[in-house]
């Protein structure tokens, strides 16, 4: 299968799946132009995700990644421009303003929806859904693992400080109760706080993928930045907004991304 060059593309030999949706930073010429600013559009992406998960590969997890920016287009939102989380803010397909409520495109601008579905969305879902159905056929059954991060402190989200694992299975509908309860165990034997199906039940792909009478089991994680990385608790701007990754900084919470891989290698291989 040919993928276009934004994509990155590791088929592994394990059944795990890992996506990374949001850490493009890639704003095409074509969209670059209309936007307020290149900061403002990449603020809110996944920032060092890829660098924090970089161990996936060498796990034998097969990995899909865009390199392109959110703000070009969220490949984790529901096509049909349906809510994931009605009643509460949230961004769209092509999202129109930043987390914070700021506008991204310059006055009389905005996004192309079906142009950039087609361009952008379409062949992350293809790549994304040959790979997991690759791994299904091979083993039987499958773990989806999406990847993701956010500001700690968003008024306009989330009220407070977020907890700094949001474990999302789509209130349990995602995958089987057992791994599930294997992620948790390993989060909570942490220094680190963690909810489940709070504020972020998971995403399009969690949603979409997730189906468990299938074999194909999707957990969503959600970092607070903060976990991983410096993350100022206050109002961000260009002098403070992305901290650099430490690897010493995140160090202790990839020790434990790396044991939550094992334990859904472990869950799948148990139940091939």
């Amino acid at each position: 299968m040919t993928h276009p060059d934004f994509l990155t593309v590791i088929r592994g030999t394990a059944p795990l799946v890992v996506s990374l949706p949001h850490t493009g930073t890639d704003l095409p010429d074509a969209i670059a132009g209309d936007l307020v600013s290149p900061w403002l559009a990449r603020k809110d992406c996944d920032w060092w995700i890829e660098q924090l998960y970089d161990f996936a590969a060498g796990m034998g997890a097969s990995v899909v990644r865009t390199a392109i920016s959110r703000t070009a287009i969220d490949v984790n939102r529901d096509p049909s421009g349906v809510s994931l989380y009605p009643g509460q803010a949230t961004t769209e397909l092509c999202p129109t303003t930043s987390f914070d409520g700021e506008p991204l495109y310059q006055p009389g601008k905005g996004p192309d929806v079906a142009a950039r579905r087609a361009a952008y969305f379409d062949p992350y879902h293809a790549a994304l859904s040959a790979e997991i159905e690759h791994a299904r056929a091979v083993h039987g059954t499958v773990v989806l693992y999406d990847c993701h991060s956010i500001r700690s402190v968003i008024p306009r989200l989330f009220e407070g400080t977020l907890p700094n694992f949001n474990i999302g299975t789509n209130s349990g509908a995602s995958c089987a109760p057992a791994l599930q309860t294997a992620v948790e165990a390993i989060c909570d034997a942490t220094a680190f706080s963690r909810v489940s199906n709070g504020r972020f039940k998971g995403g399009y792909i969690t949603r979409h993928y997730g189906a468990p009478e299938r074999g194909v089991h999707a957990v969503q994680m959600e970092l607070a930045c903060r976990t991983y990385m410096p993350d100022p608790a206050g109002p961000v701007g260009p002098d403070n907004w992305p901290a650099p990754y430490d690897p010493a900084y995140a160090a202790p919470v990839r020790s434990a991304l790396v044991a939550i891989f094992e334990a859904c290698l472990a869950f799948a291989r148990s139940h091939a």
